[in-house]
């Protein structure tokens, strides 16, 4: 008879200890080292392997020729890279209310698949309601209230979908492991079933996943590992847009970005991020610069706002929200070295408008705009905007892709773009209806704008 082994596995990383441990040793977490029993003996697999395999030439692997999936959502087709890929397992993360079910079930209900959709946390009564919310498309989309691996197998099977979905891994469990729905090991074993069946049948399968306090996907680590794509459900509680971006793609690019509005009907694809980025006020107010920025493939405008005061309490403040604090301060002190501009006694404080994250480092010129333009309380003129990259010397550097950020200026109708004097070798040069102004210094910008 086989022998059971008991250990200690941390629920938040999955470094496993023969006892009971209060801090983990490898991520410092208190209190999430949890019992669990180990069998010596063999697993058999849930899903087992209907062929042999053999090595086969590269040159003489088939390609089918729709190679991908079109799901009727133009915002995760661009995210997952094209389309979804037959055979593929994609993670879907975010936190609790942010609506990653009222995704895919959109994408269930818009698709012309045959779609399983699996639930673990609700009932079916439950689905239906927020299936007539959005509204049913699809007569092919079945539903499936089921936490059992082995029962979803079982209708599989008998059902033979051409889209399966998952809501949550968490909540699935396999009699094979002895432990707990969401531990390490079942979230482990659970993922590796799925992984093998999407590959063995070529369905792609969604699988939506928890996160933890810090933002993780919750579970190993090892589960990012496995699956083939891995998208990060983002959002505000006090903006109704939506973001979904791609941390890990297999088959595209991990760089870029949907937008979704949230709406009582459900998700909204919005087609065009500068109409929630940009304000629409119709007076000129200070501390406020217009940026060109891309994500991913898709360039944008965002509103970059600043509030410039003199320091109440002696030691000055920075803050930022929706850019990284110390590229703020780097920024600062060009000003205060290379442009003579007396900050350090003043709090400063930066806002991304709409309350997105932004990583492009040419909206560095929109921000020492903002910040100067709070500053001396003079307001921008709205139908200009920045792009560029600043250095510590307080030199303008050339940015990628300046094409496309002046094409998207030209179409929002501002009348003037700042730009790299260095982006001026690579640019061809177009009709455009926009002003485009070849700067090389920060002293050049502030003389044109401020005089």
């Amino acid at each position: 008879m086989a022998k059971n082994k008991t250990v200690y596995i941390c629920q938040n990383c999955g470094a496993n200890s023969p006892k009971w441990i209060g801090k983990c040793y490898s991520c410092n977490q208190w209190n999430t080292f949890i019992e669990e029993k180990i069998s010596s003996e063999k697993i058999k697999r849930t899903y087992t392997i209907k062929s042999s395999k053999h090595p086969v030439q590269i040159k003489n692997v088939s390609l089918n020729k729709d190679e991908r999936i079109d799901i009727s959502c133009s915002e995760l087709n661009r995210v997952l890279g094209g389309g979804l890929v037959y055979g593929s397992l994609v993670l879907i993360g975010g936190e609790p209310g942010i609506g990653k079910s009222t995704l895919l079930l959109q994408v269930a209900l818009n698709s012309s698949l045959k779609v399983l959709y699996v639930s673990g946390e609700e009932s079916a009564k439950q689905i239906r309601i927020r299936a007539d919310r959005i509204g049913i498309k699809n007569e092919n989309c079945f539903i499936l209230t089921e936490t059992s691996l082995e029962n979803v197998f079982t209708e599989i099977e008998a059902n033979n979908p051409e889209l399966l979905i998952i809501d949550s891994i968490q909540a699935i469990y396999t009699d094979k492991i002895e432990s707990s729905p969401g531990s390490i090991s079942q979230i482990r074993e659970c993922t590796s079933e799925l992984l093998k069946f999407s590959k063995e049948t070529n369905i792609p399968v969604f699988i939506i996943g928890h996160i933890n306090k810090d933002g993780n996907i919750a579970g190993p680590k090892v589960l990012e590992h496995i699956v083939d794509t891995v998208l990060q459900f983002e959002g505000d509680s006090n903006y109704m847009y939506r973001i979904l971006r791609a941390t890990k793609n297999r088959f595209g690019s991990a760089s870029e970005l949907g937008i979704y509005e949230m709406q009582g009907n459900g998700l909204r694809q919005v087609s065009n991020p500068s109409e929630l980025f940009l304000s629409k006020h119709s007076k000129d107010f200070s501390g406020s610069a217009v940026a060109a920025t891309i994500e991913g493939i898709r360039p944008f405008m965002i509103e970059v706002q600043s509030l410039v005061s003199s320091a109440a309490y002696g030691t000055p403040q920075r803050s930022a929200t929706g850019f990284d604090i110390r590229r703020m301060n780097m920024l600062l002190a060009v000003l205060e070295k290379r442009a003579g501009f007396k900050l350090s006694s003043k709090d400063v404080f930066l806002n991304i408008a709409g309350g997105i994250k932004v990583h492009d480092p040419a909206i560095d010129l929109s921000v020492i705009c903002a910040v100067l333009s709070s500053d001396q309380d003079i307001a921008l003129a709205n139908n200009i905007c920045f792009s560029g990259e600043v250095g510590l010397s307080g030199e303008i550097r050339a940015i990628n892709r300046i094409e496309q950020r002046i094409s998207e200026a030209e179409k929002l109708g501002f009348n003037k773009i700042f730009i790299s004097k260095s982006n001026n070798k690579n640019l061809k040069m177009k009709n455009y209806n926009i002003e485009l102004k070849l700067v090389e210094k920060v002293e050049e910008v502030f003389i044109d704008i401020f005089g």
